[in-house]
C-alpha cells in the first residue's frame, strides 16, 4: 500500500479511470454489498482516515491559546450561564446543578459537533473526491472520530472532577461506554445521511442548523425532564419524550452513571434499536448515491 493514499491511485480492483479521466468508484460501491469487504476496505484505507481525523484535530487547535482546553471549556462556560439563569433568576431543585448541566452539555456538544462537520465533509472536499478513489464514507467517518475524541478527553477531565464536587459511583458506571456506543450509531448514521444529502442539496447546513437548535431545547440539556407535566391532553408526556428523542434518554443515562449511582432508564432499549436503524439506513444511503459525488461537488 502506498505510504499516502491521496498521493496515488488505489489499486486496480478498487477503482478506475473514466474516460474524462476522474477516478470512477468500484462497482459495489452504489450498494451496501458484503458487510465484510466493507470493512475491509475501511480498513485498507485506515491511514488516510487516521490522517483526516489528525487534520481536523489540527485545524480546530490551530493558532487557539487553550488548545483542547476549549472542548471543556465551552460547555463550562455554558454551564456557568444555565446556573446563573436556573439558579439564581429561576432556581431549580436539582442536585448539584453544575455538575448535571455540564453532564449533559458534554455529549451534547459532541453530536452537535460531530453532525455539523460531516454534513460538510464531502462538500468541503471536493479537491480529494476527484484526486483519488477512497471509500467516501472516510470523511463524514473521520470527522464524527475526531469529536469522539474531543469527548473522551472531555469526560477523562469531567469524571475525576464530578467525583471531587460530590457525584457518586457504582457499578453501573461500567454502562458508560454502552451509552457512549449508541450515541456513536446514532450520531455516525445521521452524520452520513445529512453529508450525502448536503451533497445535492446545499441548504442542509442551514435547515440543519434550525433543528439542532430546536432538538437542544427538546432535550433535557439544562432542565430536569419532569418540569414538563407529565400529562398533556391524556398524553403521557415523559414517556413520549422518551421514545421520540433518544437524546433525552441518553443524556438521562449519562446523569444516571456518571452522578447519580443510578441504573440507565429502561427506555435506552428505544435508541439502541433507533442507533441500529440509523447506521444502517445512513451506510447504505451514503453508499448508494456516492458514485454521482464527483459529478455533483
Amino acid at each position: 500500500m502506498p505510504s499516502d493514499p491521496m498521493d496515488s491511485e488505489a489499486p486496480s480492483n478498487l477503482a478506475r479511470r473514466g474516460g474524462d479521466g476522474r477516478l470512477e468508484a468500484p462497482s459495489n460501491q452504489g450498494r451496501l454489498g458484503d458487510v465484510a469487504s466493507v470493512f475491509r476496505e475501511l480498513w485498507h484505507y485506515r491511514d488516510l482516515l487516521r490522517s483526516l481525523v489528525s487534520r481536523d484535530l489540527a485545524v480546530r487547535y490551530r493558532r487557539s491559546a487553550l488548545g483542547f482546553v476549549w472542548s471543556l471549556l465551552n460547555p463550562l462556560l455554558m454551564m456557568l450561564v444555565f446556573t446563573i439563569v436556573f439558579q439564581v433568576v429561576k432556581p431549580q431543585s436539582v442536585r448539584n446543578y453544575p455538575l448535571f448541566v455540564l453532564a449533559g452539555m458534554l455529549p451534547w456538544n459532541f453530536l452537535a459537533g460531530a453532525i455539523s462537520g460531516a454534513t460538510r465533509s464531502v462538500t468541503g472536499n471536493a479537491h480529494l473526491i476527484d484526486k483519488v478513489y477512497f471509500p467516501r464514507e472516510i470523511l463524514p467517518l473521520s470527522v464524527v472520530i475526531a469529536n469522539l475524541v474531543n469527548f473522551l478527553l472531555s469526560l477523562a477531565v469531567f469524571l475525576p472532577l464530578a467525583l471531587l464536587l460530590g457525584a457518586r459511583w457504582n457499578g453501573w458506571i461500567f454502562a458508560l461506554p454502552l451509552v457512549i456506543l449508541i450515541e456513536v450509531m446514532i450520531v455516525t448514521g445521521i452524520s452520513m445521511m445529512l453529508a450525502a444529502l448536503n451533497v445535492f442539496y446545499r441548504d442542509t447546513e442551514q435547515v440543519l442548523e434550525v433543528a439542532l437548535t430546536a432538538w437542544f431545547f427538546l432535550t433535557p440539556v439544562f432542565y430536569e425532564l419532569e418540569l414538563l407535566p407529565n400529562q398533556f391532553l391524556g398524553i403521557d408526556v415523559w414517556r413520549l419524550v422518551y421514545t421520540l428523542n433518544p437524546m433525552a434518554t441518553l443524556v438521562t443515562d449519562y446523569r444516571y452513571v456518571m452522578l447519580y449511582e443510578t441504573p440507565i432508564i429502561r427506555h435506552t432499549l428505544i435508541p439502541f434499536l433507533i442507533g441500529i436503524a440509523l447506521l444502517g439506513a445512513g451506510w447504505w444511503v451514503f453508499r448508494r448515491v456516492a458514485p454521482a459525488f464527483a459529478e455533483e461537488v
